[in-house]
């Protein structure tokens, strides 16, 4: 006949793991509630930057603010000048991204950013840059000038265009066209007129990656939560009561 007894659980105190978890969880919970904010936030800068750039002109955005993924839409045609913005890679394959002039109608010109294409196998072949010609309407965003952290002198290009560059800064890009803003444009999508591979990562982070941060912080502080509960409850029962030696 068995001496043993029925085991069941009971509520045991700790406050080391109670004091844990009092910390964390409010932590948890208040960096939950941050990315939400945060997500309303650019929501909200999202939604007014694209009602700006669908009634501003371009001259007015210049004269405003160009801040890094903005949106823009430009209307003119390019110019004669291309920059081939060397040893840049999609999927290990070596190539250039094609850095053409725009000239709106009205306002400043501007630096557009076409996308990648593929290198020839040849260092001393350039690839065929088609520009097109005639008036456009483009779509795109605010980018910086392909420049490296450190910026390290570079030789200035020179000779016919198209012309291949390891970086180009603002200060290299008005030498040869003085009215340009700070800051260059990156086409949207490869469906505007003359883009290549323009499968950019995003400029700003989105809502939506915020609210996946939110929902990362708070099934963390619901996972707190069920192991503390679960580890607070232990079995009791002749086996476990060692209390009396």
């Amino acid at each position: 006949m068995s001496d043993s007894q029925p085991k069941h659980r009971e509520w045991q105190f700790d406050w080391r793991l109670l004091v844990f978890s009092g910390v964390f969880l409010p932590v948890l919970l208040s960096l939950g509630v941050w990315q939400l904010n945060r997500a309303e936030e650019k929501q909200v800068l999202l939604n007014q930057w694209q009602q700006e750039a669908e009634a501003l002109a371009w001259l007015e955005l210049v004269a405003e603010d160009l801040t890094r993924g903005r949106p823009v839409t430009l209307t003119g045609l390019y110019g004669s000048r291309t920059w081939l913005l060397d040893n840049r890679t999609r999927d290990g394959v070596p190539g250039y991204e094609v850095l053409t002039e725009f000239r709106p109608l009205t306002g400043p010109p501007v630096l557009v950013n076409r996308g990648w294409v593929q290198a020839p196998r040849t260092r001393n072949l350039f690839p065929d840059i088609e520009t097109p010609e005639g008036i456009f309407t483009l779509e795109g965003r605010i980018s910086d000038y392909p420049v490296p952290p450190v910026l390290v002198d570079q030789p200035v290009a020179r000779g016919q265009w198209p012309r291949r560059v390891q970086s180009l800064s603002g200060q290299a890009a008005r030498q040869e066209i003085p009215d340009l803003p700070g800051t260059i444009v990156r086409l949207s999508g490869e469906r505007q007129p003359g883009a290549y591979r323009a499968d950019w990562a995003p400029d700003l982070m989105g809502p939506q990656t915020h609210y996946g941060y939110a929902t990362q912080w708070f099934a963390l502080a619901v996972a707190l939560t069920i192991l503390t509960i679960v580890a607070s409850y232990r079995k009791t029962g002749a086996n476990n009561d060692n209390d009396n030696g």
